[in-house]
């Protein structure tokens, strides 16, 4: 049985950072009738301009207009998913909202679900030493989320394909390095758990980088 769904107030909008990628994608929505996305390929000045994209993005909004912020969490850059998650949890604090701290892998399943929909997403992100960053995803029944059926994790080639020969159907995924243009699709997930009551504390966004940066 569904939670009845909780809706945001027409005044208050839901911000999404993705900093997992050069990439740099931010979006903002009332989930209404006002929304904005857009994306930066910053390299490696995203650690640096990330605060400076972020005040000139959210205007006229202002920063009390926030009911939450959802945040890529990795897998991808170690830093610029580190400043990521730094970013979301300082405002957080600062301004008593809860944050969504989403998998950058399956912000690209519900990506890729919007533009053509299908039931289980296996999706693969190269990683270093020649593993790769992997998760099974499927829809659930009632169109607003995923879950996993195999959680993020690293894996060789070898191994990733047997996980895949145990599915029956899946619609594979190759994830590039620039992952910002799912940040809508961050924000939708996010969401669809604030409507459901979910409000995570600041403190529970943890970054996940499946292996060391080293």
């Amino acid at each position: 049985m569904s939670m009845p769904s909780v809706r945001l107030q027409s005044h208050k909008y839901g911000l999404a950072i993705h900093t997992s990628s050069p990439e740099l994608g931010l979006a903002l929505s009332n989930f209404t009738n006002d929304s904005r996305t857009a994306t930066w390929n910053l390299g490696r000045d995203l650690s640096n301009l990330l605060h400076q994209y972020l005040i000139e993005f959210i205007q006229p909004q202002t920063w009390r207009d926030l009911a939450f912020i959802a945040v890529a969490k990795g897998p991808g850059g170690f830093t610029g998913t580190r400043i990521g998650v730094v970013t979301a949890r300082t405002l957080a604090q600062q301004l008593n909202i809860p944050v969504f701290a989403v998998s950058s892998l399956a912000a690209v399943a519900w990506f890729h679900h919007n533009l053509a929909p299908a039931s289980v997403y296996a999706v693969q992100l190269p990683a270093q030493r020649g593993q790769l960053h992997a998760a099974i995803y499927q829809a659930n029944s009632e169109g607003n989320g995923l879950f996993a059926l195999l959680p993020d994790t690293v894996l060789t080639p070898e191994a990733w394909q047997i996980k895949l020969d145990g599915c029956n159907e899946y619609k594979l995924i190759h994830a590039q390095n620039y992952l910002g243009t799912s940040v809508k699709s961050l924000l939708e997930l996010a969401y669809f758990d604030w409507q459901q009551g979910v409000q995570p504390h600041w403190s529970e966004a943890l970054p996940f980088y499946g292996q060391n940066p080293v």
